[in-house]
């Protein structure tokens, strides 16, 4: 047990001063209770801005239904209306996170990223947060059919990111092959020479 937990803290630690290098983004000290992190969009001074979020790092086989209702629950005992679930990788998220990454649970909008997504889903969710900052934390309970098109954009974004690194195998395939045949033809073409 007190290896998971070391692992855990690592876990955290290394997400945090990630976290940190990323441009436009603020994200407080590690939480003594309840979550690892607060994070959320900074000013131009380095400032939080509102919504700030509660993040729960989870490096494990699989995330359990447990950890999101134990997500959940802390973002609503700090009265925060968004939490993030951050996973290692993509794995370790179960079929019904990947396709459900931005939801409602509990009157908390939630978020299932992993480490490489989450940098790019924050992009993508700016404008949400920035009308959410405006208008209210229930600023998308009111808009329904815009949550569902943000849930619906995280999903496709995914299937576009698998789809381009398919894309990127074939290319280093393509090279190696072209190198392989570079050399045989020189092969041939020297034996030739030689003959």
């Amino acid at each position: 047990m007190a290896k998971a937990a070391r692992v855990g803290k690592k876990e955290e630690m290394d997400f945090a001063d990630e976290a940190r290098s990323w441009p436009g983004i603020w994200i407080g000290e590690k939480l003594p209770r309840n979550g690892d992190y607060l994070m959320a969009f900074a000013d131009a001074a380095g400032n939080a801005l509102e919504p700030t979020m509660v993040v729960d790092n989870k490096d494990k086989a699989t995330v359990a239904e447990a950890d999101v209702r134990k997500l959940v629950r802390d973002a609503r005992e700090r009265k925060l209306p968004v939490a993030v679930l951050v996973t290692r990788d993509e794995s370790q998220l179960r079929h019904l996170d990947r396709q459900r990454r931005w939801a409602q649970e509990d009157g908390v909008w939630l978020l299932r990223s992993t480490r490489s997504w989450l940098p790019r889903d924050l992009d993508v969710l700016r404008p949400v947060f920035e009308r959410m900052r405006a208008e209210g934390p229930d600023f998308l309970q009111r808009n329904a059919a815009l949550a569902d098109e943000v849930r619906r954009t995280l999903v496709d974004i995914d299937e576009v990111e698998g789809q381009l690194r398919k894309a990127g195998t074939a290319i280093e395939k393509a090279q190696a092959l072209t190198a392989k045949y570079r050399a045989r033809l020189a092969g041939l073409c020297d034996s030739a020479a030689a003959a």
